[in-house]
């Protein structure tokens, strides 16, 4: 299972129907609090992150990355992605654990790539 964190309604549509169309479980996540249910209740195996949501997409790179953490989420993979204007904001997701960040428009060019390599743990 996918999860994914949109600031809004065009870009969770986006990624919903993109994860539907290449047989994708995902998830939205909305808030560390919807994160910790998802955690409990499913398989997550990524989650993806707009960072025109920086407070809680934050919050989500820090639950998941907490130093000396032995939480089992700490295999998850973490992606975040923003527009490229907002340089600041993709070196600051690298910086706290992120493991791929890219550009908006590099993240919705390769969508359907992305969340199949999510899924299946292989290269994204």
């Amino acid at each position: 299972m996918v999860l994914y964190l949109a600031s809004d309604l065009i870009w969770a549509t986006r990624i919903k129907a993109t994860a539907e169309d290449v047989g994708v479980p995902a998830r939205p996540i909305r808030s560390i609090d919807m994160l910790e249910a998802r955690l409990a209740d499913s398989p997550v195996k990524a989650i993806i992150l707009d960072l025109e949501t920086p407070q809680v997409a934050f919050e989500v790179i820090a639950r998941l990355r907490a130093p000396g953490s032995s939480d089992p989420e700490r295999g998850i993979r973490i992606l975040a992605f923003g527009p490229h204007i907002h340089r600041d904001l993709l070196d600051q997701a690298r910086q706290a654990g992120a493991d791929v960040v890219l550009t908006r428009g590099a993240f919705d060019h390769n969508l359907a790539d992305i969340l199949t390599g999510l899924e299946t743990e292989s290269r994204i």
